[in-house]
């Protein structure tokens, strides 16, 4: 299928799902192909991949930093 920018602009919600469904859909400009439109690839991230994997948080995480550690922490000596 192809379009011109002016259709694309019209018509892009009907040109996307066609993308989806995997047919090649290619925007045109003065009815020289210029672009492709293709489906996003799916993300391969996973939040939450570690819930109930991590153990306990111990109380002393949440100290304040020594200046050392905030040093260290900042890449300074």
């Amino acid at each position: 299928m192809q379009a011109s920018v002016h259709e694309a602009k019209t018509n892009l919600s009907k040109l996307m799902e066609a993308a989806e469904r995997g047919e090649r859909v290619v925007i045109t400009r003065h009815g020289v192909p210029a672009v492709e439109l293709v489906p996003a690839k799916k993300s391969k991230v996973t939040l939450g991949n570690l819930k109930d994997k991590v153990g306990e948080i111990p109380d002393a995480f949440f100290d304040p930093m020594t200046e050392e550690e905030l040093l260290d922490w900042e890449g300074r000596d």
